[in-house]
């Protein structure tokens, strides 16, 4: 007996089709819930369930009040990408582990195209500029290249980045932080890698790649974050919907 596929489902796989075709815009939204309802001759419920499959895989990202626009940087095949549903931070993944950090750069100024088009801000919105080298039990975990907005993650300080700057989001400025899209690679390292991971020339470096969102839909952190490949160790878990 053959199973048929839901209608949701095969209304993703369309949308989908049409993104890595470019038959969409990745200047603009994508057509609202209701055109495609109407398109695809569906409810407007079975077409929210089919946007948010391209929204889980990574592909697409909701902006309040804008729309749904598409991931750029998503429509590369030659990358892993993970959507992450519980995007907690380091310091609430790492337990009961001490964890400091050092403040390498803090800066403020005008994004670059790249950074625009992952933040979806304007060229004109400034954004933090932050390096930190992060220390699990003392021991150099990671080094975390940030770039957030100014207007979404105001107040921010070099005190709060010593601690946890999802905490202060949550905390402080009452935010709900939503999940994460993320490409993982590997990578030889630089001279940075080696001058604060400690590392050798040869050690292979893990570097992550994400764009993080709060619970509306928009992003607020674009991120590289690279570690040494013995401290590192990703865990996926696939469920089929």
């Amino acid at each position: 007996m053959t199973k048929t596929i839901s209608k949701y489902k095969s209304i993703s796989e369309e949308i989908k089709r049409r993104i890595q075709e470019d038959e969409y815009t990745q200047e603009g939204p994508i057509p609202d819930e209701l055109t495609l309802a109407l398109e695809f001759e569906c409810s407007r419920m079975t077409m929210k369930r089919a946007l948010d499959l391209l929204v889980d895989e990574g592909l697409l990202f909701r902006k309040r009040g804008h729309g749904t626009f598409i991931i750029k940087s998503a429509i590369q095949a030659n990358r892993v990408n993970v959507v992450d549903t519980q995007n907690i931070g380091l310091t609430k993944l790492i337990g009961s582990q001490e964890l400091t950090s050092d403040v390498i750069q803090f800066h403020v100024k005008f994004p670059t195209k790249v950074i625009q088009e992952h933040l979806a801000i304007e060229s004109n919105s400034p954004i933090y500029d932050i390096i930190r080298v992060r220390y699990v039990d003392g021991s150099p975990y990671v080094i975390e290249h940030t770039f957030m907005p100014v207007h979404i993650i105001p107040r921010l300080t070099e005190k709060v980045l010593k601690l946890s700057v999802y905490g202060f989001i949550s905390n402080e400025l009452g935010l709900c932080i939503g999940g994460a899209h993320k490409k993982i690679r590997a990578d030889k390292p630089n001279k940075q890698d080696e001058q604060y991971l400690h590392c050798t020339s040869d050690d292979p470096i893990i570097e992550v790649e994400q764009v993080a969102y709060l619970d509306t839909g928009i992003p607020f952190e674009y991120s590289f974050s690279r570690h040494r490949y013995d401290r590192f160790e990703f865990n996926l878990v696939t469920i089929r919907k």
